[in-house]
């Protein structure tokens, strides 16, 4: 099985922005593409070609489910897996993100230390059932 390489990270906040990026390109040995919007999100996913998506849920403007039907448009979503980070922890708010097709949801705050081998963990878990 390949190995995750190349992680598209849609988050309005900066701090977060860089606690994902030292977390997943230092510790992790992914390369990240770090989007402050869904607009820019859908500007540069092309060309960057991820092979994960980690959506922030709320971001102004556009937020996190609308990001990822926008990025349908863009990029083939049936290969990648998508993630979304968010605060909420209802399980009804999970229960529509898995609606939306994401493989999981990781709730904030994160552990820094164990974001990229969470990451890597569904990525292999959902190539191993695109197998089946």
């Amino acid at each position: 099985m390949v190995a995750l390489q190349r992680v598209l990270h849609v988050e309005d906040d900066e701090s977060i922005i860089a606690i994902a990026r030292v977390a997943l390109e230092t510790l992790g040995g992914l390369t990240v593409l770090s989007c402050s919007n869904g607009n820019d999100a859908l500007e540069q996913a092309p060309a960057f070609d991820p092979e994960l998506l980690l959506l922030d849920v709320m971001m102004p403007g556009m937020d996190g489910p609308t990001t990822l039907v926008a990025l349908a448009d863009v990029i083939d979503l049936d290969r990648i897996p998508v993630v979304f980070m968010t605060a909420k922890t209802q399980p009804a708010d999970h229960a529509s993100y898995y609606a939306l097709g994401a493989a999981a949801v990781i709730v904030k705050p994160f552990d820094p230390l164990k974001l990229g081998e969470q990451l890597k963990e569904i990525w292999d878990k959902f190539n191993a059932d695109a197998l089946d």
